[in-house]
Formats: C-alpha cells, sequence, structure tokens
C-alpha cells in the first residue's frame, strides 16, 4: 500500500463522496483534472456539481465501483494483477492502476467498497492524508478551534479572493461567492479548515495556523479537554505561524501564538477592538494592531464571535501584507456561509434562519445574536435538534443553560448520526433539564411534529432558528411553503 498520496495522475474514489469534506476534496481534484470517481446512497446538489465538472458519482456502494477507470478490454499478466476472491467479481484490474481510495471516519469497515478495496490492495487514505497533502503543496492557511472554523476560513478565502490572490479553498460549509464549498485557484495560496473532531488535524503542517478557541465538543473521540488540547499542540507545533485567540484562556495558558488577537483592549494581544457597535444589521468596530489604530471594520455577521473571527481574518491579511483599507473593504461585504445563520425566507411576518449550532457555546452564541437582532416584543423560537448521544450525555447541563436568550425552545430527539442508541440520555431528559432554567420548552420528537407545532404556534413577528448539524433543516421548507398556501389561496 502507497504511503502518501498521488497527484501525478492515479485514479481517485471517494466512499461517501457527497460529504461536505469529501466533496470539497473531489471537487479540487476534479478542477486540477485528474481522474475522480465516488459513491454516495443520498446523491444531493454536491453530487449533481461534482458530476457536472467532471467527476463520476455511484448512487450504490459496490465492489465492482473500484473498477470504473480500468477498461474492459486491458488485459494485464496474471502476475500483476488481482482479482476480487468475493461473489461479486471485479475484472482483471492492474496493481499500478488501482484507485486510491478516499474514506472519511464516518464510513464503516463492514462497507462494501472499504472491504472490496482493502482485498485488491488498494490505497486506502482518510479524508485528511488528502488535505494534508494538498496544504504541503500550497503556501497553506489552515484554520482550527472547536468553534467558528468555517465561519473564519470563509471570511479568510474571500477576503483573498477579493484582494486579487486566486486562493484554493477547501471549507465545511457553503459560500455563494464561490457557490460552494470549494474553489481551485491559480496561485499558491490555499485556505482550509481544518477539522480536529476525530484527531487528524495533527497530519496538518500549514505556513499559518488559526486557532479560534479549544473546548471539548466530540466526546466520541476524545475522553477529557487535556486530550483535546494535546492535538492542538501537535497541531500548533506543525505552524510555520499561529495566530490564536486568547479570549479563549485554554488557547492563551496552553498554545502561546505567534501572533493573538482579542475583543478586550486591556490585553497584550496584538489585534484588538475598541469602539464595539453590536446592531441588528451588523458590527462595527475600530481595529487596532499593536498598539496602533488601523481603521473601522463593518460586517454584515452579527455578534462578538463573528467581530472574533474577523480579527483572526484580519490578522492573517496583515501576514500577507494586505493594507488595511483592502481588509476591511473585503470583510464589509461577506454574507457569511450556509447554514450559519443563513435567512432561509419570511412569510408571514415570521423570519426563517438556519444555523449549524450543536454545541452549547455555538447555541448561547447564536442566540445572542438573534436577540440583537429581535425588535422589541418580538420572540425568539429556538428549535434544536441534539447531535449525537455522546455530545448530549457529556454536555446536558451545559445545554440545559444555553437558551436563555430563547423565548420559546422546542427540542426534537437526538440526531443519532450514526452512534448506537445506549439508552443514558434522550430527547426528552434534556427537555426536563431545559425547564429548569426556561419555563416555554416542549418536546417535539419527530420532524413531522415540529413541523406540526411550528406551523399552529409561530405568530407573526416571530424570528425561528432552526438549530443543530443533523437534518432538522429539512423541515423548513415544508413550513415555509404551508404557510404560504392561505396567501395563495386568497390572492
Amino acid at each position: 500500500m502507497s504511503n502518501s498520496v498521488d497527484f501525478s495522475g492515479r485514479p481517485f474514489h471517494f466512499i461517501g463522496i457527497g460529504g461536505i469534506g469529501m466533496s470539497a476534496l473531489a471537487y479540487v481534484l476534479t478542477k486540477r483534472h485528474l481522474p475522480v470517481s465516488g459513491s454516495d446512497l443520498r446523491p444531493n446538489h454536491i453530487t449533481r456539481k461534482l458530476e457536472s465538472i467532471g467527476s463520476h458519482i455511484f448512487g450504490t456502494q459496490s465492489a465492482s465501483n473500484l473498477a470504473f477507470f480500468h477498461p474492459q478490454s486491458e488485459v494485464i499478466t496474471e502476475k500483476n494483477t488481482v482479482v476480487l476472491n468475493s461473489p461479486e467479481k471485479l475484472p482483471t484490474v492492474s496493481k499500478a492502476i488501482l484507485p486510491q481510495v478516499i474514506c472519511s471516519t464516518a464510513i464503516n469497515t463492514n462497507n462494501l467498497e472499504y472491504k472490496a478495496a482493502l482485498e485488491l490492495g488498494c490505497p486506502i487514505f482518510h479524508r485528511s492524508d488528502v488535505l494534508a497533502a494538498l496544504i504541503a503543496e500550497y503556501y497553506s492557511i489552515a484554520v482550527a478551534g472547536t468553534h467558528g472554523k468555517t465561519t473564519t476560513s470563509s471570511m479568510i478565502g474571500y477576503m483573498l479572493l477579493q484582494a486579487g490572490l486566486d486562493p484554493t479553498i477547501l471549507i465545511g460549509g457553503e459560500v455563494k461567492a464561490w457557490s460552494g464549498n470549494a474553489r481551485l485557484g491559480e496561485s499558491k495560496y490555499l485556505v482550509a479548515e481544518a477539522d480536529e473532531s476525530d484527531g487528524s488535524l495533527v497530519k496538518h503542517a500549514p505556513e499559518i495556523g488559526i486557532i479560534t478557541n479549544i473546548e471539548l465538543d466530540h466526546p466520541d473521540h476524545y475522553d477529557t479537554l487535556e486530550q483535546v488540547v494535546e492535538t492542538f499542540q501537535t497541531f500548533a507545533k506543525s505552524c510555520k505561524v499561529l495566530i490564536g485567540s486568547i479570549d479563549c484562556q485554554t488557547v492563551s495558558d496552553r498554545l502561546k501564538p505567534t501572533i493573538s488577537y482579542s475583543l478586550h483592549s486591556d490585553t497584550d494581544a496584538d489585534y484588538t477592538v475598541t469602539n464595539i457597535e453590536y446592531r441588528a444589521d451588523g458590527t462595527t468596530a475600530l481595529v487596532w494592531e499593536r498598539g496602533k489604530a488601523l481603521g473601522v471594520l463593518n460586517l454584515r455577521l452579527l455578534g462578538r464571535h463573528n467581530l472574533s473571527n474577523s480579527l483572526a481574518a484580519v490578522a492573517v491579511g496583515r501576514v500577507l501584507n494586505l493594507e488595511f483599507g483592502l481588509i476591511a473593504e473585503s470583510l464589509a461585504t461577506f454574507e457569511g456561509a450556509r447554514r450559519r445563520f443563513e435567512l432561509r425566507g419570511q412569510v408571514n411576518g415570521i423570519t426563517f434562519i438556519d444555523d449549524y449550532a450543536h454545541h452549547p457555546s455555538e447555541i448561547r452564541a447564536t442566540l445572542a445574536a438573534a436577540r440583537l437582532q429581535a425588535r422589541p416584543g418580538q420572540r425568539v423560537v429556538a428549535i434544536f435538534q441534539p447531535h449525537r448521544y455522546s455530545r448530549t450525555l457529556t454536555f446536558l447541563e451545559e445545554f440545559a443553560e444555553s437558551f436563555s436568550y430563547a423565548d420559546l425552545v422546542v427540542i426534537t430527539d437526538i440526531y443519532s448520526a450514526g452512534e448506537p442508541d445506549l439508552g443514558q440520555v434522550s430527547g426528552e431528559q434534556l427537555v426536563a433539564k431545559i425547564a429548569t432554567h426556561q419555563s416555554n420548552v416542549t418536546y417535539q420528537p419527530t420532524l413531522s411534529s415540529v413541523r406540526e407545532y411550528l406551523l399552529s404556534k409561530l405568530r407573526p413577528g416571530d424570528l425561528a432558528l432552526f438549530l443543530g448539524a443533523g437534518n432538522l433543516n429539512m423541515v423548513i421548507p415544508e413550513v415555509i411553503t404551508t404557510l404560504c398556501e392561505p396567501a395563495k389561496a386568497t390572492s
């Protein structure tokens, strides 16, 4: 089995190509004119886009998919071939052109394609191996942290794009500016979101690394915060320049970033802000660089967390010798990534927002931003789908206290994300915990019951936020469509 990813022309096959991280890699490789195929049991707009640029997508997962780039007519001498020993026979395949098989942590070892790849002797890589290989090829900027990775990496990518630096971008969210979660640039710059969830962050060695904050968020992989810190410390040592928020005490105490940023002007951070104004339509602040005023930053994004994310982008821009005026001009027009306080529609005076928040800190920050936007008398309605049994159980008390900015809270059953239900925690238990802090909370276990409840309870002026990393946002268009029907009938 090969020890390194080969970008010289050997085919790539992605198992689960429609995932947000996998598809970004597949997009860049396809755009680099490399042969790319992949399988996904749930075709979506991402897989259709990949098909449109030349990736070959299979709607089923089977061993024969691995032979796609091997013409049936080719005959190789027996000593250089491998024949799959299973009922589903592959054509005789040359070892020299076996595809490089790419998997994410979500792929089970019982997956038919994965088992076939093992039996054939295909080079098998985790998606983080491909990202690490790309990071090594470019002048790379890798954004890590428990929260804010997607927004911060999107901001930086957008800033470089607006500055004419033509970056390659790979992130865990979709951005309107490049119509997706990835783009291939022609310059030496690459901006990537670097994920700590499975420990693969340690593989990356960028020119510039950013750490937004550190918390325990993935108890399915880490037992303690200390283990998370060790992962970030390994990553930090591999970065030539480390930019970090010292508003996170763990980053400040345990990592000692090369360049620091903070929302508090009384710190010794390299980048700080004063004259902060949080408004319903955005945020304004005066930015300081090592005691010198750079100028005013105007953001469309709401809340403290997004102002902090923008300071990371400012720090990167300055490392790259961009004038602050250009940085500010770029960030002023950044609209955010999809599913990050994304406006999905307005009907009957009700505003629908979709947000990926799935950790207590993220929920608190998102609802605080919503409260900024809410007018006097306007209700903030939080609809939350807990994500993973392990996370819900570990942070049960923290979740219970994270909805203080909401007027009405709706909780669904837990989205398993593939985890087994061990009977230790449920959505109903979470509701009972929240009820000790928030009297107006209801349990609606299924998406259909959420839909029916909202149709009966939402009222004009409500700001409805759909929170979670699962499939809760499927309800949004259904509710909007149903609410529109009476209006159509009377028009």
